[in-house]
């Protein structure tokens, strides 16, 4: 067996995806409730302190801006 071999099955895979869309999903939706209108610097920041202790190596990427810019802009409807 070779290092590479070793994966998560796709059940797994599909799990963790799910997880980490439910994590940024309630981010998103506290935010929303929280910074509608506000700051885009201050939902982004928000949004990266509650997604950062939640994943090893967290790295924002664009979507973590787009859903900031969406907040700030009143795009989104809190739930």
């Amino acid at each position: 067996m070779n290092i590479n071999d070793v994966q998560w099955n796709e059940q797994a895979r599909e799990k963790i995806l799910s997880d980490a869309d439910k994590a940024l999903q309630d981010a998103v939706r506290e935010a929303a409730g929280k910074h509608s209108g506000g700051d885009r610097n201050e939902v982004y920041k928000f949004l990266f302190e509650k997604l950062q202790p939640q994943f090893i190596d967290f790295e924002p990427g664009p979507d973590l801006s787009k859903y900031a810019d969406a907040i700030a802009n009143g795009e989104f409807a809190a739930d």
